[in-house]
């Protein structure tokens, strides 16, 4: 299953995240071939965490890796359970240290904002084939901010063209992204 968690979480960050330039910073790290695939056996909130805290320390070592993706393909498949993981994965990069340093942006098949409709196509904003935690390094996004021009429209301009698209449209997507590629 990690080969197939990690060719379908390629395929989504090529097809979804930046075709659809939902993160107009990923098409440089996918070029440059700088995002690390992680795939946790974790199915428990304790495992997950060790396992988030170790890709933290991998990336202290690897300079040239500029994030990471941690897939769970056996575990957080309810979203309220993986909030639950968001919540200590967040608490635990304080505590170690990390804050910062790193800071964690979250995904899941079952994506929900927060006082929205669960039929929103907003919500496949964050919708991926795996629940997923995406570990960014806090200096070059800053940096990547810096660069780019009104950052505060990013998340504004991703809910436009998700609901100009519909949920159809991202529905298809997101299992084109599941089907084994030719």
């Amino acid at each position: 299953m990690t080969n197939i968690a990690i060719s379908q979480t390629r395929e989504w960050v090529s097809n979804v995240i930046v075709k659809y330039n939902f993160c107009p910073f990923a098409r440089k790290e996918v070029e440059n071939n700088c995002i690390h695939y992680f795939v946790s056996p974790a199915s428990s909130i304790d495992d997950a965490v060790m396992d988030m805290l170790e890709q933290c320390i991998e990336l202290d070592r690897e300079a040239a890796r500029e994030t990471t993706l941690i897939m769970f393909d056996n575990g957080f498949c309810d979203f309220e359970d993986f909030l639950d993981l968001v919540d200590l994965a967040n608490a635990l990069l304080v505590a170690q240290g990390f804050e910062g340093k790193y800071q964690i942006a979250n995904f899941h098949p079952d994506y929900v904002f927060a006082d929205s409709d669960a039929s929103d196509a907003a919500n496949y904003t964050n919708r991926s084939p795996f629940p997923t935690l995406h570990l960014i390094r806090e200096a070059s996004m800053s940096a990547a901010l810096e660069s780019y021009n009104e950052p505060e429209s990013i998340p504004e301009h991703n809910i436009n063209l998700a609901r100009r698209k519909g949920i159809d449209f991202w529905q298809q997507l997101l299992e084109g992204c599941k089907k084994p590629s030719a």
